[in-house]
């Protein structure tokens, strides 16, 4: 007996690496990189990094 398996018609999106993004076109797409944590309101006003 012959075992059949299963056969989708486009692969998973884990299995295919991601094409290419250039940054300028990342850029446009998203903007420009924001910090994980924004500066508080009293260190934006002081200049504190």
């Amino acid at each position: 007996m012959a075992t059949s398996t299963y056969r989708s018609s486009r692969p998973d999106a884990w299995v295919q690496p991601r094409p290419y993004a250039d940054p300028s076109v990342r850029m446009m797409k998203h903007g420009p990189i924001q910090p994980l944590t924004q500066p508080s309101l009293l260190s934006r006003l002081f200049g504190h990094a």
